[in-house]
């Protein structure tokens, strides 16, 4: 008879997590349980065979009422009553990155933020692993943290974390922990602004070192401390700091304190919003013990993530941008204000595709960079008309009179409109952007799928135009 330690391990959600915090617990030697809303979950088929007790269709208020400890999935809310019920009555809720953190025996380097990511996680762990360095790279980017523990010979783990995630961290004793920015996102979820940063912000629990962004203050942690600290920003930056240095000929470098590092136009990646994920990932790697030449000839190298501002191609002059993980305000904001830059001295302007479903985000924060930037704008989906309601009617500055609005419901009849728009001179429309500030769930099956439709999209104009 196998003897279990510990005590009942209730896992709720059976995506990618959740799976992988099955299989760990198990292999660990506990007994698991698994309850999930969904009464056919794809990955069951996956879960060891001793795990026995699998309570499908809804998540299970008296299974929970046995557990030791509960393991929630990023996407279930501790506000589920079943879950409310059984942390009023004192049960362990955590997440798998609390496991993660337990287990883990490298340095962690944890990088949050409401935009950007993924592109300086994806960034960093290259860096690490160009220097020679066996890294792990997971977490919220799509590889779960507790299979990098599968690895006997990782010598540090870089983890993007959400704030579905952190929310259940407690003392993550990162090495190094970065908040990349925050702007308003998944308020339906934390109720509101003041629930969303302290849940990111738990990621400063126990940290070593912290990276800020010096132009945001809440990215900086609330209590002050003697950690060593870097700073990053657009302005010229104090000595030991990262920022962007222009030149009396208009070139713009990077660098640390009054060394300049690189080129903007050296990189692959485009526009001010990348330069400063750039430069977080080198504060990230200096904190992390990465030698600094290794990290610029990987900067040099990078060409972004796809989803996130990719260039698709370029028809008949007009460049097209797929950033379709642009899923909130903040981060459609830095697509706009990255990009818009690029084009704005040229005499150019964007064609921006918006919408979706809109989280109960304000979307009159955009019409600063939209009447800048922007020209015409194509909406879409579920929240289409609300968000053209927010735009006209945001103080203190509404769309502007000279900006294009269109109502096109779905993401096809955006591209048959904007092929009709972007052929009169007068639209002055030199890149088209999707960056649709919403979620996707409403047509699509997640924002790469939304993507990739957009990229067909475009490839099947290219094919007409030509």
């Amino acid at each position: 008879m196998m003897i279990h330690k510990g005590g009942l391990q209730v896992v709720i959600g059976l995506g990618q997590s959740g799976l992988s915090a099955a299989k760990y617990l198990s292999e660990q030697g506990y007994r698991v349980a698994v309850t999930d809303t969904n009464p056919n979950p794809a990955l069951a088929a996956q879960l060891p065979d001793d795990i026995t007790i699998r309570q499908f269709g809804a998540i299970d208020g008296q299974l929970l009422r046995q557990a030791k400890r509960i393991i929630i999935s990023p996407g279930v809310a501790l506000t589920t009553p079943e879950v409310a019920a059984v942390r009023q009555a004192g049960t362990p809720v955590v997440s798998d990155i609390q496991l993660f953190c337990e287990a883990c025996q490298v340095p962690i380097v944890a990088i949050t933020g409401s935009n950007a990511k993924s592109t300086v996680t994806t960034l960093v762990g290259q860096m690490a692993a160009d220097a020679g360095i066996n890294v792990g790279v997971g977490g919220n980017i799509g590889v779960p943290a507790l299979t990098l523990l599968a690895n006997p010979d990782m010598a540090l783990a870089v983890l993007e974390l959400s704030s579905f995630q952190l929310e259940t961290v407690t003392n993550l004793g990162a090495q190094v922990a970065c908040v990349l920015n925050m702007s308003p996102d998944h308020l339906d979820r934390h109720g509101d602004m003041l629930g969303y940063h302290q849940a990111k912000h738990r990621i400063f629990q126990g940290a070593k070192s912290v990276v800020i962004n010096r132009e945001d203050a809440l990215t900086r942690p609330l209590v002050a401390d003697n950690l060593p600290r870097l700073s990053v920003g657009i302005h010229a930056p104090d000595r030991g700091q990262y920022g962007l240095i222009t030149q009396a000929d208009g070139t713009v470098y990077l660098a640390r304190g009054t060394e300049l590092l690189l080129a903007a136009d050296s990189l692959r990646i485009k526009g001010q919003h990348n330069l400063i994920n750039a430069l977080s990932a080198l504060a990230i790697g200096e904190l992390a013990g990465l030698p600094q030449d290794s990290m610029l000839a990987t900067l040099k190298q990078f060409g972004g993530l796809p989803h996130r501002c990719q260039f698709v191609t370029n028809i008949n002059g007009i460049d097209y941008f797929n950033d379709s993980k642009g899923t909130n305000i903040g981060s459609t904001m830095a697509a706009i204000d990255g990009l818009g830059s690029v084009y704005a001295p040229k005499g150019g302007k964007l064609l921006l595709i918006l919408g979706g479903q809109g989280k109960g985000q304000e979307f009159g924060e955009l019409t600063t960079l939209i009447n800048q930037f922007v020209s015409q704008v194509l909406l879409i989906g579920e929240d289409a008309q609300r968000i053209e309601a927010d735009l006209r009617q945001a103080g203190p500055q509404p769309i502007s009179g000279e900006v294009g609005i269109h109502q096109c419901g779905s993401l096809a009849e955006a591209v048959t409109t904007l092929s009709q728009l972007t052929k009169s001179s007068l639209s002055q429309v030199h890149a088209v952007l999707l960056s649709p500030a919403c979620a996707s769930f409403d047509q699509f099956s997640g924002y790469v799928d939304r993507g990739e439709q957009f990229i067909k999209l475009v490839q099947s104009l290219n094919e007409a135009e030509s």
